[in-house]
């Protein structure tokens, strides 16, 4: 007997599945006509299918109702996400960017991501009660990367296309891909520091000289640098591998096409199980496996790796509204509500605005003041915020005391969930409307302007009636003339009196079109032309003045002043 068979993933799958597929129906509309970012309409789906509201997705019930099980997806999920978007990422830049732009890219990762790591820290030290400087240290870290998945919604579209120069993009692309991995030195010489001096370094020995020395060898030395090296010579071994299979013709389309998004996936893998920094090294990977241009050429046109990018980008963005702890926003005991409000506006106003501002004088690419401001307000807090806040939780449950989470750690993991959280959501919500939000407010008033200013005085059965007949003279003199004298008097200045018409051999300068007769070539100290003459309509204010010639091709100017004056054709 058939029966309803109503499993999570049965409802997972009908659920996904019915919103990419209603959202692919107006998908042009929504980002082409509207610019709406599909990270804020999956953001919404996903707070609507969520436990908030119909409960069609239940994350908690996927992860056996464990709340470290359900963190752990969220992770693993954004590793995979952050991993194919910075291969991509790399494989879009033009081939060797990273070494003919390393200037450019130099400072904004250097001096430049350090401001914006002092300055989110300083801020979120300032909102937060009862934080340490320490602490916020640790939290803006989170927030100071880039979210290369955003960032990838503003510089791809009519819009960019429209308003973005091509340059432009490409450093906004390179400087979100390679800001990602970068954030694990200005993350993790907090999370040392707390661990080993931390509540007087109880549970953990070793103190600040322990801390500095695995920030240097193990961040720096085994995390950053292992990556890089690891994904260059990765990349460079993919792209000869497909080079020599693509000359033997032993593969196929698909894979071919297919071919960058299965690196992301084996170098994500890779990465993780040696403890690396799989972000980085995917984005390097990228940028080894275009390095002669040719892998991008060849998919240049291609609509397989952006499909397979927005299907990720739907699915992870849904997951985010379902799995955000939106309760804990109003009431938590981290912060006050209106407290975390003025958090998110000074966080986006001021976390990367004011760097970029005072760098672009350097940076050769943004080249004027409003792309300045572009850069800087546009730099998104997203899945690489949330992966960060993961990887933090991750560390923080191993500061332990007597088999126990130490208390400073504790605290700080119910700050990390609520500040990060929202500083993301704010991120996704408020740079989501901001295109279509200008793009109204250039709009609005202008259309406004237009529709009031349509209206004629004359339409107006109220308005008094002028003094001065002036305009009705003045039309019917216009009305006399032809279109091109009208069109000559309206540009002259008031107080020169009107040109005279002449016949000019070789054209016609005369308006109206009546009679038009073409005679023998004519010799005028030169070449021979054709001479065409209309005869003028009857109008007052256009004469023929006898008095001037023009000469023509070829002839100088002495000769033609030697040559007496073109006399009208009695025959005309």
């Amino acid at each position: 007997m058939p029966t309803l068979v109503v499993t999570n993933f049965n409802i997972v799958t009908a659920t996904l599945g019915g919103f990419i597929t209603l959202f692919g129906l107006v998908s042009y509309l929504l980002k082409e006509r509207y610019y709406l970012s599909e990270a804020l309409i999956s953001l919404i789906a996903g707070v609507i299918f969520s436990p908030h509201a119909t409960n069609f997705i239940k994350p908690l019930d996927y992860a056996l109702g464990s709340t470290e099980n359900l963190d752990s997806i969220t992770l693993y999920f954004a590793r995979l996400v952050l991993g194919v978007q910075l291969v991509l990422a790399g494989v879009q830049l033009p081939s060797k960017y990273l070494i003919h732009e390393w200037k450019s890219l130099a400072l904004l990762l250097g001096p430049g991501m350090t401001a914006m790591w002092l300055l989110s820290s300083l801020i979120v030290w300032g909102m937060v009660p009862n934080l340490s400087f320490l602490h916020s240290l640790a939290i803006g870290a989170c927030v100071t990367p880039t979210d290369p998945v955003l960032s990838n919604s503003i510089v791809k579209g009519k819009f960019a296309d429209k308003n973005i120069p091509k340059d432009l993009q490409k450093i906004i692309i390179a400087e979100s891909g390679a800001n990602d991995g970068l954030g694990y030195p200005f993350l993790f010489i907090a999370l040392y520091l707390i661990k080993y001096t931390g509540n007087g370094g109880a549970g953990q020995p070793g103190g600040a000289r322990l801390a500095m020395g695995y920030w240097f060898g193990e961040t720096w030395g085994y995390t950053i640098l292992l990556s890089v090296v690891y994904g260059a010579v990765v990349g460079w071994i993919a792209k000869e591998l497909l080079h020599w299979a693509e000359e033997k013709k032993f593969v196929d389309r698909e894979s071919f096409l297919v071919f960058a998004i299965t690196l992301a996936l084996f170098i994500t893998g890779t990465c993780g199980m040696i403890g690396s920094d799989d972000v980085l090294a995917c984005f390097i990977a990228g940028n080894a496996f275009t390095h002669d241009d040719w892998f991008r050429l060849e998919t240049k046109d291609d609509s397989l790796q952006p499909t397979i990018d927005m299907l990720l980008n739907l699915s992870i963005f849904m997951w985010f509204g379902a799995v955000c702890p939106w309760a804990s926003f109003a009431k938590n005991d981290v912060i006050p509500v209106y407290r975390l409000i003025f958090l998110g506006i000074l966080i986006l106003l001021f976390r990367r605005l004011p760097v970029v501002f005072a760098l672009h004088w350097k940076i050769w690419q943004i080249e004027e003041k409003q792309q300045a401001l572009f850069v800087g307000f546009f730099g998104p807090i997203g899945v690489s915020a949330v992966f960060y806040l993961y990887i933090s939780l991750d560390f923080l449950r191993m500061i332990t005391v007597d088999g126990v989470v130490r208390e400073d750690a504790q605290k700080l993991e119910d700050v990390f969930t609520v500040v990060i959280w929202f500083l993301a959501i704010c991120s996704i919500v408020v740079h989501g409307l901001s295109v279509p939000l200008g793009k109204l407010g250039y709009r609005l008033p202008r259309t406004l302007s237009s529709a009031m200013g349509s209206r004629s005085v004359s339409e107006d059965p109220e308005e008094p009636e002028a003094p001065f007949h002036i305009r009705d003279r003045v039309v019917s003199e216009l009305q006399a003339q032809g279109p091109r004298e009208r069109q000559r008097n309206e540009q002259r200045p008031r107080n020169e009196p009107p040109r005279r018409e002449v016949f000019r051999i070789g054209r016609s300068t005369i308006p109206s079109v009546s009679t038009t007769l073409r005679t023998q070539d004519v010799e005028i100290g030169g070449p021979t032309d054709v001479m065409e003459l209309s005869t003028p309509k009857e109008s007052p204010g256009i004469a023929v003045d006898d008095s001037q010639s023009v000469p023509s091709k070829g002839s100088s100017s002495k000769d033609t002043q030697q040559d007496s004056p073109v006399k009208e054709d009695d025959d005309v």
